[in-house]
C-alpha cells in the first residue's frame, strides 16, 4: 500500500506505538478478517505487546482514513455497466443493510450502510456512488434485483439531474451474480466479527474491508 501511504502514516505521528505497527495491524485486520485477539497474539509473538482493544480502536480510527485517502485509486469504474445489490450485517443483534455496487468485472464502486432497506436508502446510496464521477464514468446500465425501491431511487435521481437520463435500469437476476458472489467473499471477512455494537463501527470496519478487497482486485 503505497498510494497515499505517506499521508496515512503521518496521521499516526505522536502515538505510543510506531506508525508502521499501527498501519500493519489495521491492514492485516481489514485484509484477512482475523480477530483482534489473534492480532494481539501475533504481535506479542513478535515482541510487541498491544491489547486487542487498542487494535480495535486503531481500526475504527484509521480504516476510514485509509479508505478516504485511497478512494481516488480504486473508486473509478472500469465499466459503465453497474451491478447493485445489498447484503446484511448484524448490528446490535439486528440486521443492517450494506448497499454495494460493482462494475460488470467485479470491481468495487462504492458502499453504503443503512439501518433500513427502502427507496430513501437506495437513493442515498446511488447518489453517493454517482457523486464526483465524470460524465463518461457514470453508468449506462444499472442492474438490480426486482425490488421497486431501486426504480424509485433511479427515477428521482434522474429527475434531479444526478443520474444520466439515458441510464438504463435493468432487473435481470443472473446479471447480478457477480455482485452476489462478491458478497460471499466479503462475508468471509465479516463472519469472525459476529456482529457489531453500533452502526458507526460497522460502517468504519466495512470501509476497511472494502478498500483492501478493492486493492486486491487490482
Amino acid at each position: 500500500m503505497q498510494a497515499g501511504g505517506g499521508a496515512v502514516l503521518s496521521a499516526f505521528r505522536g502515538r505510543h506505538f510506531d506508525d508502521e505497527i499501527v498501519l500493519w495491524a489495521v491492514r492485516w485486520y481489514c485484509r484477512y478478517g482475523i480477530s483482534y485477539r489473534d492480532l494481539e497474539q501475533m504481535r506479542g509473538e513478535r515482541g510487541v505487546n498491544v491489547d486487542h482493544s487498542t487494535i480495535y480502536r486503531w481500526v475504527q480510527r484509521y480504516a476510514p482514513e485509509i479508505e478516504k485517502l485511497l478512494r481516488w485509486q480504486w473508486r473509478r469504474p472500469a465499466s459503465t455497466s453497474w451491478r447493485v445489490d445489498e447484503t446484511y450485517i448484524k448490528v446490535r443483534g439486528e440486521w443492517a443493510y450494506l448497499y454495494r455496487a460493482v462494475d460488470k468485472h467485479g470491481n468495487t464502486i462504492d458502499i453504503y450502510l443503512s439501518p433500513t432497506r427502502n427507496a430513501k436508502a437506495a437513493k442515498r446510496f446511488l447518489g453517493k456512488a454517482l457523486n464526483g464521477l465524470k460524465d463518461w464514468e457514470k453508468p449506462e446500465v444499472i442492474n438490480t434485483d426486482k425490488a421497486p425501491t431501486y426504480a424509485i431511487a433511479i427515477a428521482e435521481l434522474k429527475a434531479e439531474g444526478k443520474c444520466p437520463e439515458v441510464t438504463l435500469h435493468r432487473q435481470v437476476k443472473y446479471l447480478n451474480n457477480v455482485v452476489e458472489a462478491d458478497h460471499g467473499k466479503l462475508k468471509q471477512l465479516t463472519r469472525p466479527v459476529r456482529g457489531f455494537k453500533t452502526l458507526k463501527t460497522a460502517y468504519a470496519t466495512s470501509k476497511g474491508f472494502e478498500v483492501m478487497r478493492a486493492l486486491r482486485k487490482g
